[in-house]
């Protein structure tokens, strides 16, 4: 299946803190990037250059269309404090139609 093909997305990420998290999906949403994000406050267990870390995160769920996807990526790892920050897309396979449609209505260009 391909992801132009998906009514919509979700993409993980993480951040730091409640600030880069604000700033960031603040951007990302009003460039029409995502239609939606989702914030939780999470603790992340990793190992990292070696080491295994134990930190707290703001994890954030990214709702978008699948053309936005490559822009989101580039925006997002152009904005984000992290070395490497986590970019995972899930497909979305099925969904409630009217919030389809809504997604799709706000991040068209």
């Amino acid at each position: 299946m391909k992801i132009e093909s998906l009514p919509a997305v979700v993409v993980f990420t993480t951040f730091p803190d409640e600030a880069s998290a604000d700033t960031i999906v603040r951007k990302l949403v009003e460039e029409g990037l995502a239609a939606c994000i989702s914030r939780f406050p999470v603790r992340s267990v990793y190992r990292w250059k070696g080491k295994i870390e134990d930190d707290s995160e703001v994890f954030a769920l990214l709702k978008t269309h699948p053309r936005k996807v490559e822009a989101l990526r580039e925006r997002l790892l152009a904005l984000h404090p992290y070395e490497v920050p986590e970019f995972l897309v899930l497909p979305v396979l099925d969904g409630h139609e009217a919030y389809l449609s809504w997604l799709e209505e706000v991040t068209r260009p």
